[in-house]
């Protein structure tokens, strides 16, 4: 696993600099994967439509475990 940003790659620190994709501190970073460093418009909003959902369904986790924590009372 990446030593530094946790990222799942499954490298370990004493190979950071040798085989590990990410850079000299180990860091992987989204370029190294072959994807660009800027979005299209489209990504863009892809990517936020991505982020809203999850934030709704955080939400509606919130919500849910209040509804339990009343309930408890």
């Amino acid at each position: 696993m990446c030593h530094t940003s946790g990222c799942g790659h499954g490298y370990s620190v004493h190979h950071v600099g040798r085989e590990h994709p990410g850079d000299a501190a180990g860091c992987c970073r989204p370029s190294d994967f072959g994807m660009r460093r800027f979005p299209t418009r489209e990504e863009r909003i892809a990517q936020l439509e991505d982020y809203l959902k999850n934030l709704q369904a955080e939400a509606e986790g919130v919500e849910e475990r209040i509804a339990e924590i009343r309930k408890a009372d």
